[in-house]
């Protein structure tokens, strides 16, 4: 029995790219033979090469919600990406393309509707992202993680799933996190990160706070490629990291808190580890605003405090970790009693009856 082909894209950042392995490491090898399609340089092709996947570079613009001279290069770039994307679909005949958005998706769902092959898209934000306003015109189903979300798009394609969560997130052992981070005292640890890139903001309120922070937990601060502080590197009870992969699970078993940006899978898979998390947002001056609307629907929720970049001081930082720290224990018995869904087993059974 021949195999049948997915093609999964997403990229731009980490968070396009990790829903898609999560769905991608579920699908049963023996029926599916799985192809990523991405930018040439984007992050989404050192993530997918690592995995062995066989990995299709195509030409891809970069959506901008202002006015530049490179959105008209970016136009003929668009388009020589739906020429590359349909010469590499138009090849492979796939059963199904997977979308998670990301600028590099738009020509690869416009190439497969050109060559009526179905689309699936997921859309992990409160409010669509651009690349998935246009995506949705050629999607047959529009799934979401937020309620909330599901009104930006038809009726009749859309579903509420929820978010990806790496199965393998759900297997760490607190002690070998503990272990890993030479951790060995009664004190709390507190996880700290910024996003795949790192947040110059918080990296800085977190070194101003240290001293009275390290009175309290124990301080794993994942500060971002290129922005460890050698400076802080003998310090008690406070392990600065560029970035975990492999030990990730363990260093979440053993986690206590969480500080962490508004992405969106981030957060979703904190609830569902039940981690109490203080969330800082990106601002709308960094951003189109979408992490301060993620955040804000869970902080209506009960699941996490809130606070806004702009108003974070070290006095503020401070205060907003104790009190953190006095709502946990109500945070974390909301978390549990949060709908139970699991977004992959969902998706991958929408997958399945495509085949």
């Amino acid at each position: 029995m021949s195999k049948q082909v997915i093609v999964f894209t997403g990229g731009g950042t980490a968070g396009h790219v990790t829903p898609n392995i999560a769905i991608m490491k579920e699908l049963d090898s023996e029926k599916w033979d799985i192809h990523y399609v991405g930018s040439h340089n984007g992050i989404e092709k050192e993530l997918i090469t690592k995995l062995n996947i066989p990995y299709h570079a195509i030409s891809s613009g970069k959506l901008r919600r202002y006015v530049d001279m490179e959105n008209v290069k970016d136009v003929f770039r668009v388009a020589k990406g739906v020429g590359d994307a349909r010469r590499v679909l138009k090849k492979l005949k796939p059963s199904l393309v997977f979308s998670k958005g990301g600028f590099v998706t738009v020509p690869v769902v416009m190439a497969a509707k050109s060559l009526n092959i179905p689309v699936f898209i997921h859309e992990s934000d409160l409010t669509p992202g651009l690349a998935n306003k246009i995506a949705q015109k050629f999607a047959t189903k529009i799934f979401t993680s937020f309620d909330e979300a599901a009104n930006y798009f038809p009726k009749e394609k859309v579903q509420v799933v929820g978010s990806p969560i790496r199965k393998e997130l759900f297997s760490g052992s607190a002690a070998n996190g503990e272990s890993w981070l030479r951790f060995y005292d009664k004190r709390p640890i507190l996880t700290i990160m910024g996003g795949s890139l790192g947040a110059r903001r918080i990296n800085e309120i977190v070194r101003e706070s240290l001293p009275e922070l390290q009175k309290k937990f124990q301080i794993v601060h994942l500060c971002g490629k290129g922005n460890v502080d050698t400076s802080l590197e003998k310090e008690s009870g406070y392990r600065q990291l560029e970035y975990v992969n492999e030990q990730l699970p363990d260093v979440l078993a053993a986690t206590d808190y969480v500080i962490t940006r508004g992405g969106s899978n981030a957060i979703f898979e904190f609830l569902a580890l039940h981690k109490p998390m203080m969330i800082i947002p990106l601002s709308k001056a960094q951003s189109r605003g979408d992490q301060i609307l993620n955040a804000q629907s869970f902080k209506k929720k009960g699941y996490c405090m809130v606070v806004e970049e702009e108003q974070l001081t070290k006095e503020v930082f401070l205060r907003e970790v104790n009190e953190l720290q006095q709502q946990a224990s109500t945070m974390k018995r909301t978390m549990r009693e949060a709908t139970k869904t699991d977004a992959i087993s969902i998706l991958v059974n929408e997958i399945e009856k495509m085949s």
